[in-house]
């Protein structure tokens, strides 16, 4: 009776800390960078996969001898991303939060740049390079209080422009990026 009443106790606490450490089932936030804003929404695949859908404003500043001096532009861009939050089990076991899908993260980033419009300083802009992009990326996501939260990431990968503007139909891209953001 003994045997079985400890193969229970064990069970159960197993299957609880294996509820405790999974991705949240669904969050919907708004994030904003330097120059940029996007809507996003994350939900789960797996205890430790979420897929995060983006949609938003991707922004740049720029200077030189093509433009007119200096300024910035925005345009639209499409993100999808299957999250794999690897740390979730270490950090509740210290104690951490994983709150809102706060831990170390790898991901395969695809991103979509279509050329809808442009938003910028400078009249002269009036299009962009259509292109698609496969970028392999680490980064962190924390949360602070009940909504707010912070991300960093860096990756490089590979970008196919859907045009032949460059002379070239793709490149070598690098992307670093740091957002604040609120949850729902």
């Amino acid at each position: 009776m003994k045997k079985i009443i400890l193969l229970i106790f064990a069970l159960s606490n197993y299957a609880f800390s294996q509820n405790t450490s999974k991705v949240e089932k669904s969050i919907f936030g708004i994030q904003a960078t330097l120059i940029g804003v996007s809507v996003n929404n994350e939900m789960r695949l797996t205890n430790q996969i979420s897929l995060r859908s983006e949609v938003g404003l991707d922004g740049a500043l720029f200077w030189g001898t093509r433009t007119k001096g200096t300024g910035f532009y925005l345009i639209p861009d499409l993100v999808i991303e299957p999250r794999w939050y690897y740390n979730l089990e270490k950090r509740v076991s210290k104690g951490k939060s994983i709150k809102k899908n706060s831990g170390n993260f790898l991901t395969p980033s695809i991103v979509y740049v279509p050329d809808l419009f442009v938003i910028s300083s400078d009249k002269s802009i009036t299009g962009v390079v259509p292109r698609i992009a496969l970028i392999p990326k680490w980064g962190i996501k924390r949360t602070i209080g009940d909504h707010f939260t912070y991300e960093v990431g860096t990756g490089i990968g590979y970008v196919h422009y859907l045009n032949n503007y460059y002379n070239k139909s793709s490149d070598v891209i690098f992307d670093i990026h740091f957002k604040i953001g609120y949850t729902f």
